[in-house]
């Protein structure tokens, strides 16, 4: 336990030293004014691992000179070990900062093209003129990363009370939360709709609450992922 507590403390040595340097190195403006680039680079790589060095020796010596084995031996191996701590987490760090990257760099929902699907009912104020099929009625949903073209199913059409209700599906490519959905009719304002999904959307079997715009018209969706219904 006392060995772990030093080399913990040199562990902490070396991050201050890093730290430090790279602080000092910054504030005192060292290095090529003409080459920050490189100036950047020698401080990062150079300079301030030699402070880790730095921080890692004397973080293990302070907590070695009251104990019995303070000798320059206990010291050099506290801060070898210390030393190769640091370089384990920076190489952990490193890796899972790479398979978070390659998984998120394309966001794709379904890597295989097998998408979900935004299935959605839009429903009507009483009078509205709503056609009975698909004939002019278009579907699109608008994201930050692209557009995609939806379908209306008119077999899915039904009316509640007075009011007339459309059903139709969009699929969902890609990993965003910045979703809308564009549903024009002929000879009527084309009617944006936010949809409020996470930007994995994930499957839920029955349809949320009805949204409404200010015009009155209102939209309920779910997403539905392949397999599943």
């Amino acid at each position: 336990m006392k060995n772990s507590s030093r080399i913990a403390a040199g562990v902490a040595g070396a991050v201050a030293g890093y730290v430090a340097i790279f602080v000092l190195f910054s504030l005192l403006d060292f290095g090529n004014r003409a080459d920050p680039i490189t100036s950047g680079l020698l401080g990062l790589f150079v300079y301030s691992p030699i402070g880790a060095i730095g921080g890692a020796v004397l973080a293990s010596w302070l907590v070695t000179r009251s104990g019995k084995d303070a000798g320059n031996g206990s010291v050099a191996r506290t801060s070898l070990k210390s030393l190769g701590v640091l370089a384990l987490l920076c190489v952990a760090a490193v890796a899972t900062y790479i398979v978070y990257a390659y998984a998120t760099a394309t966001p794709w929902l379904n890597r295989n093209g097998n998408n979900p699907l935004l299935v959605f009912e839009v429903r009507f104020p009483a009078g509205a003129t709503v056609p009975t099929s698909a004939q002019g009625i278009t579907i699109e949903l608008q994201t930050d990363l692209n557009t995609m073209p939806g379908e209306v199913t008119p077999a899915a059409f039904y009316r509640d009370g007075d009011q007339p209700v459309i059903a139709g599906e969009v699929e969902l490519a890609f990993r965003t939360s910045h979703r809308q959905l564009a549903v024009t009719i002929p000879g009527q304002p084309s009617r944006i709709y936010p949809i409020g999904l996470s930007a994995w959307a994930p499957h839920t079997p029955e349809f949320g609450t009805w949204r409404r715009l200010a015009d009155g018209s209102e939209i309920r969706y779910r997403a539905k992922w392949p397999g599943k219904t």
